[in-house]
């Protein structure tokens, strides 16, 4: 949206150096005036040596932050947690430049509850959220969705994956590193659940490419069964093809299988504390979704996919709730409250 404005606007990006942003700003393809780099560390759940390595990157992060703020001189920040948002947030702090910081989960975590004490607004995903935060500072928007993905059309998918309109779909992902106990499972009911009718796009994640490719042996090479190790821009295509999915409970299921109205078996990640439980519950007890931890998934896996697929009824309703959350005009409303912001 902001590009859209008649009005132009300079975006740039900040990233912690040495830090994963580079690669996928670059994978984005997004249009940056500016990328800038900043030292910053955790100290939070370290030990004290990285504590005191931590704050002089801190230090010395934020005074690469004030030259580069003085230089650019923006209207407004936006920071969606992670420990580089520290540096600029301080530094845009004494520079009384205004700051809106973005929470994709549900809860959130320790950077943003002590962001937020420097941020003017704060836009969350879902209403829930709004309780961690003083009256009338949090804004629903939405979680910002990419345009590609939104557009997708169930036919062309369908087209595009080479499959078959009289066959059910399972989607199985879990993000762009995979998720190795999902993999696991369902290559234990791989078999199982091609015998049943279905077939099956599984996104294994690039880590995982190769020992998945190895544990389903024949099954690998199935007709029915498409498998990739990484999907981009395609994404939003594998949504509209499936008929369920299984995948990690990460911020961006909650705006992107209400947008598909898909059913889903949400397995969050163990080790991330417990922000992937929060969004998975979040789905889970509006009827949108069902949750199934990780080492109930080996016993349990191919029995609640084949229940919930022969239960038209159950669908329908999963369906129908997870419509009920659909917010696809995330990306415009964070948006505007930027612009907003920075004009206030």
């Amino acid at each position: 949206m902001l590009r859209a404005e008649a009005e132009p606007h300079e975006l740039h990006f900040v990233g912690a150096v040495g830090g994963m942003e580079s690669k996928l700003v670059a994978a984005a393809g997004l249009d940056f005036a500016g990328y800038h780099e900043v030292l910053a560390g955790p100290i939070h759940g370290v030990n004290p040596l990285r504590i005191g390595i931590s704050l002089l990157k801190l230090a010395a992060g934020m005074g690469q932050s004030l030259v580069s703020l003085r230089r650019i001189q923006p209207h407004v920040i936006l920071l969606t947690g992670g420990w580089a948002n520290f540096p600029v947030a301080l530094a845009a702090n004494l520079l009384r430049i205004p700051i809106v910081i973005y929470l994709p989960d549900i809860e959130p975590g320790l950077t943003i509850k002590v962001l937020q004490r420097f941020a003017r607004r704060v836009a969350v995903t879902a209403a829930p959220s709004l309780r961690f935060f003083a009256d009338g500072k949090a804004v629903v928007t939405g979680y910002p969705l990419q345009s590609d993905r939104l557009c997708a059309d169930r036919d062309v998918a369908r087209a595009h994956f080479n499959l078959n309109p009289d066959r059910k779909t399972l989607l199985v992902f879990g993000g762009s590193r995979g998720a190795r106990s999902i993999n696991m499972a369902l290559g234990d009911s791989l078999g199982r659940l091609l015998a049943a009718g279905l077939q099956i796009i599984h996104i294994t994640g690039e880590l995982d490419w190769t020992r998945a490719q190895q544990q389903l042996g024949d099954l690998a090479g199935h007709p029915h069964y498409h498998a990739f190790a990484y999907l981009h821009a395609e994404m939003g295509l594998a949504f509209a093809a499936a008929d369920l999915a299984i995948c990690r409970a990460g911020a961006s299921t909650l705006a992107e299988l209400p947008a598909f109205a898909l059913p889903a078996i949400l397995a969050p990640y163990p080790y991330a504390w417990r922000y992937q439980k929060v969004n998975a519950d979040y789905l889970s007890q509006r009827g949108a979704a069902m949750r199934l931890d990780d080492e109930d998934m080996p016993a349990e896996l191919g029995d609640m996919v084949l229940a919930l697929l022969n239960d038209e009824a159950r669908m329908a309703d999963l369906r129908a709730k997870s419509r009920a959350l659909a917010n696809r005009d995330g990306a415009n409303n964070v948006a505007k409250l930027l612009l907003e912001t920075g004009r206030d």
